[in-house]
């Protein structure tokens, strides 16, 4: 199972980086998880995954479940992922540019608003990874013209009209 693009066994981890790992597995799961599949997918064993879980408890993590059984993270404990991966990145830049190339020009200042602030709080060299991305999206002019539509549109189904 993968995360960020990596196989969690493949990576050696410190503990504090396992716990937020474990954090988000828990998080892509809208429905309970056994424990074995957590401690598989983190690649350590059950007792650990059993220890790991006990310690974001007693941290105010709202994990539902019991060893042996399932677990499950309530809503509302929210921690922001700390930092992108590469790949990440390079699919944030990929789409910003799609939606500046395809999008309305609203929702294209918006993505490039977007990558600015990820910009600014990432280290150099994922910064350097984000702005010189290779990846490109190919010209359109189709919808050069109905920008004002589009725009329009899109208001209209956010707003369920």
């Amino acid at each position: 199972m993968a995360l960020n693009g990596m196989l969690y066994r493949e990576c050696v981890m410190s503990r504090a980086q396992r716990l937020l790992a474990l954090l988000q597995l828990l998080r892509q799961h809208r429905f309970p998880v056994r424990g074995e599949q957590l401690a598989e997918q983190l690649g350590v064993s059950l007792r650990t995954l059993y220890r790991d879980i006990r310690t974001l408890q007693a941290q105010g993590a709202s994990i539902e479940g019991e060893a042996g059984v399932v677990y499950l993270l309530r809503p509302g404990f929210m921690l922001p992922p700390l930092m992108f991966s590469p790949e990440e990145l390079e699919a944030l830049a990929l789409g910003a540019r799609w939606v500046n190339e395809l999008g309305d020009s609203h929702l294209a200042a918006a993505a490039q608003s977007a990558l600015g602030k990820i910009g600014a709080v990432l280290p150099q060299p994922l910064h350097y990874v984000m702005e010189h991305s290779g990846l490109r999206v190919g010209p359109s002019e189709a919808h050069k013209s109905d920008n004002d539509v589009m725009y329009q549109l899109r208001l209209a189904i956010r707003q369920e009209q």
